[in-house]
């Protein structure tokens, strides 16, 4: 078994996909359509998906949306260790109680942020973790400071490896030079790359796995890209990085779930509108996705 083979036994590793969510015109989710998104991302060379994260709009869902949603992509994907849901949620008993649901629909593992409703300090931090790490599921922790104002800095994500309430994390800071102190401050904890474009320089320094947005719309694409960035051949990884990046730079930006669904529409899979507050690109943004996305096609990238 590679590296990058699944494995149940660490189903966090390996090209996970942090779905979107596919929406009608009226704005209600459209659960068949995630159900056939779900499969046509495994049977395009991705590992395992990510239901009910940012990019798939989870602070918009209701409970009982977002609970279907996970059934849903464990049903579509016949094996629910391919399934992270996303478990975040402002209460650290509603992260334990998504984190219990996800384990009685047979997920491998979840995605948290740390609490995101005020700037937290290390204790509020570690028991906000070790509460949701007791449903039983390992935990994959996000670091985006950016947006939640906390960051898992590598000292305190050794902490919480050594509490052992985290397995690995998801890196979304964009500083790829934290995969190095990780390394030698927890040496047991995966670091998985969170952004789409430092995905390359994270492989190389490491990274076990990728929670990423753009194989939504290119997903045959991305996993080639991840294997040969994985196996460290460059002369194959880096000609489909540079190919990609003026795409894949949109999942570091605000825009990015629009940016990822109307690409997916460009590429003849249903992406859909968004949810308000958020609102369809506009203007410059929506240019430039448009050309990055039509650039990709004309490069042969599906």
């Amino acid at each position: 078994m590679t590296a990058d083979s699944f494995s149940s036994a660490r189903p966090w590793r390996g090209l996970m996909v942090a779905t979107a969510l596919p929406l009608r015109e009226d704005l209600s989710v459209d659960y068949d359509a995630y159900a056939r998104h779900v499969r046509r991302l495994l049977d395009h060379g991705c590992d395992g998906v990510v239901p009910n994260g940012s990019l798939g709009e989870y602070q918009t869902l209701t409970d009982e949306e977002r609970a279907r949603l996970v059934e849903v992509a464990v049903e579509a994907a016949g094996d629910g260790a391919r399934v992270m849901p996303g478990v975040s949620a402002y209460a650290s008993d509603g992260a334990r109680r998504w984190a219990e649901q996800a384990a009685a629909a047979g997920c491998g593992s979840v995605l948290l942020l740390p609490p995101n409703g005020y700037r937290a300090d290390e204790r509020a931090v570690r028991a906000h973790y070790a509460e949701a790490a007791g449903a039983g599921l390992p935990v994959v922790a996000y670091n985006n400071p950016v947006d939640t104002k906390v960051d898992l800095t590598p000292r305190l994500l050794a902490r919480l490896y050594r509490d052992g309430t985290v397995v690995a994390v998801k890196e979304f800071s964009g500083d790829v030079r934290r995969a190095y102190e990780i390394a030698e401050l927890a040496p047991g904890l995966d670091v998985l790359a969170g952004a789409d474009d430092v995905l390359l320089e994270l492989a190389l320094a490491g990274a076990v796995g990728w929670i990423a947005g753009f194989p939504n719309a290119f997903p045959a694409a991305c996993a080639a890209l991840y294997r040969a960035a994985r196996a460290g051949d460059l002369a194959r990884a880096l000609p489909l990085y540079t190919s990609l990046h003026a795409l894949l730079r949109w999942d570091s930006r605000t825009e990015f779930v629009q940016a990822v669904k109307l690409s997916m529409d460009l590429a003849g899979h249903h992406g859909g509108p968004v949810r308000p507050p958020r609102s369809p690109l506009g203007g410059d943004a929506e240019t430039r996705v448009r050309a990055a996305t039509r650039k990709a096609l004309a490069d042969g990238h599906r």
